[in-house]
């Protein structure tokens, strides 16, 4: 297992007058598959009150699909590093965004060492820089 810097703040998005990060983004950050987020919200739908989870609609989901897309070929154009944004364009289903309390929910459901050890290092949202292992 090699050692990573997740730059969290990139990956952080504005859904509704929220920040929030999506489940692809979470999954990479506890060190999961996307699916095991989606089916651990789906199997403890109590545990995820109104404003922990929000469910993406077709509407917002062209919206960061576009945004993204926009911020890939400025990174390309503008440096030579690989740019590592969120690939929505391969999302069968409409992605869900996780706000703080959503992340802190999750990580205990999950009960992944990493997930435990995102969560226990400080705010996710005012950190800039959290490790992760891929």
């Amino acid at each position: 297992m090699s050692k990573c810097v997740i730059d969290v703040d990139s990956k952080i998005i504005e859904i509704r007058g929220r920040k929030a990060l999506l489940d692809s983004d979470v999954a990479l950050l506890y060190g999961v598959q996307t699916k095991e987020v989606n089916q651990a919200v789906g199997n403890n739908p109590d545990k995820f009150p109104a404003g922990y989870v929000i469910s993406l609609k077709d509407n917002e989901l062209q919206s960061l699909r576009s945004k993204f897309l926009t911020a890939n070929v400025n990174e390309i154009q503008n440096s030579r590093s690989k740019f590592t944004a969120t690939n929505l364009s391969k999302s069968r289903v409409l992605p869900k965004a996780f706000t703080e309390k959503g992340l802190y929910m999750l990580a205990t459901i999950l009960k992944s060492p990493q997930a435990t050890e995102t969560t226990s290092d400080a705010a996710l949202f005012s950190n800039n820089l959290t490790p992760c292992s891929i």
